[in-house]
């Protein structure tokens, strides 16, 4: 038995891990992936997916973040709402997470636009009836951040935090109406005083099962469904060195939805996800290694009401109704076939002057696989953003799909981030407290102080259970 249990190894079980072991507390941390070293996506030699599981770019010490772009968002409202959670604290948390970062590796260089260059996309974005959202960031890189994360689990272990990797949490341990460890899927139980879950993004349908089975309290969040689109990064290129990772906010006419853009990649790689039931897409980009193209997801948020509440289920039905229809593999369509009612064949993949630069992918038709709303809502929100960024609702612009950023329920949480079942903590991206790296970070720092405040007062009150 430990004093601490953290299911996942993502950035929010990371940050819980350097916390605890400040209170030389003993602590574990599980999670189903492979150590940063040992992760390997073989789509990257041999050009298409393996469907491993679990997904080395999904799981394994780093989380889905370690092959991610590497981009710090270093402000509260990006990624979530750190402020509702740590109120005036929020700006303290990120600026310790960005030091954090900074001592394992990460450049030092921030990238943060100058007011006159602010100025100007505020005011190209205004015009088109937009909003542009400034922000300062810090850009790892997909190559370097597994450097950066191998540096943070060295001193983790250093500090005596122990790992068990290549194991899967498969339920929780409960004993009267307290949680004292989980169960993994080799049958085997770990027990502890206090237990975290932060299992990820991949995580959150095992923990709205877990929801469900043990009457946890929690709440149904938005949805983000869309597509990464593609295009010559010389279209991209004026915006993009004034801020690398643009944030443009846009509100359709015809269905009064919000549309945003996101993970912006200049000069990168369009890389496909797998979850066990579905795929989906998403973008990287390197410090070295450089494409001739730009890609960015292009995202309509979705918010459901009484009766049918479960975004997560009506997202993944969208999933994997594209996983069908792609044959497993993303959908790829000129957005010039879009725009003609026709799917793009091989053929039109294979003569478009945007050349894709993910491969292992199907020419079809989205509109047959996204929901109508959604696919007005792409049209006409890339019209709107033609007239902030010309030439990005060209003809040759490519389209994948699907790009679906699922927001687990999210729980709800005491001041120390513990749920309603009594030794149950969470943070990060699978419990809907975040969506980022640097969010899930913080909210992992507050939920390893939770863990810690509640031991100590434990240790100095013996008469309350441990």
């Amino acid at each position: 038995m430990v004093d601490a249990l953290i299911i996942g190894a993502g950035p929010a079980g990371l940050f819980a891990a350097l916390e605890l072991s400040r209170s030389n507390a003993r602590v574990l941390l599980i999670d189903q992936g492979k150590d940063i070293k040992d992760r390997s996506c073989p789509m990257k030699d041999r050009g298409h997916c393996s469907h491993c599981y679990p997904c080395q770019i999904m799981c394994g010490v780093g989380g889905a973040g370690a092959f991610s772009d590497g981009l710090l968002n270093l402000h509260p409202s990006i990624g979530g709402d750190l402020e509702s959670l740590a109120g005036s604290k929020a700006w303290d948390l990120i600026d310790e997470v960005d030091a954090a970062f900074l001592r394992y590796g990460a450049p030092g260089t921030v990238l943060e636009s100058s007011e006159d260059d602010e100025e100007l996309l505020r005011r190209k974005a205004a015009a088109a009836g937009a909003r542009f959202v400034p922000i300062k960031q810090r850009h790892m890189g997909s190559d370097r951040t597994p450097e950066i994360i191998a540096a943070f689990k060295r001193e983790l272990e250093h500090k005596g935090v122990e790992f068990q990797l290549d194991s899967r949490a498969d339920d929780l341990i409960i004993e009267g109406d307290r949680c004292i460890g989980v169960r993994l899927a080799d049958g085997t139980e770990k027990k502890a005083s206090r237990i975290l879950l932060a299992p990820g993004r991949i995580g959150a349908q095992w923990i709205s099962h877990l929801l469900d089975k043990y009457d946890i309290k929690a709440r149904y969040g938005p949805l983000d469904v869309g597509v990464r689109i593609e295009v010559p990064s010389i279209i991209m290129d004026p915006i993009t060195r004034i801020n690398r990772d643009p944030k443009f906010h846009i509100v359709t006419r015809r269905y009064d939805d919000f549309v945003r853009t996101f993970c912006t990649n200049p000069g990168g790689f369009v890389v496909k996800e797998e979850y066990p039931d579905f795929i989906a897409t998403n973008g990287h980009s390197m410090t070295i290694e450089r494409s001739e193209n730009t890609n960015f997801a292009f995202l309509v948020r979705l918010e459901l009401t009484r009766p049918v509440e479960n975004t997560t289920a009506y997202g993944m039905s969208i999933a994997k109704l594209v996983t069908t229809i792609g044959g497993r593999k993303p959908v790829i369509q000129r957005l010039g076939d879009l725009h003609r009612g026709r799917r793009s064949t091989e053929e039109r993949i294979a003569r478009n002057t945007v050349k894709n630069t993910l491969k292992d992918v199907t020419p079809g038709d989205i509109s047959m696989a996204l929901p109508h709303r959604i696919v007005m809502d792409i049209i006409e929100g890339l019209e709107i953003l033609n007239q902030i960024i010309p030439g990005v609702n060209a003809d040759s612009t490519l389209i994948y799909a699907p790009e679906i950023k699922f927001y687990a329920r999210r729980i709800e949480v005491d001041g120390n981030f513990q749920s309603s079942l009594k030794g149950l903590y969470v943070a990060g991206d699978g419990a809907g407290l975040s969506r980022g790296i640097v969010s899930a970070a913080a909210t992992g720092i507050l939920a390893g102080r939770g863990m810690v405040a509640d031991w100590e007062g434990t240790r100095a009150n013996p008469a309350q259970p441990a």
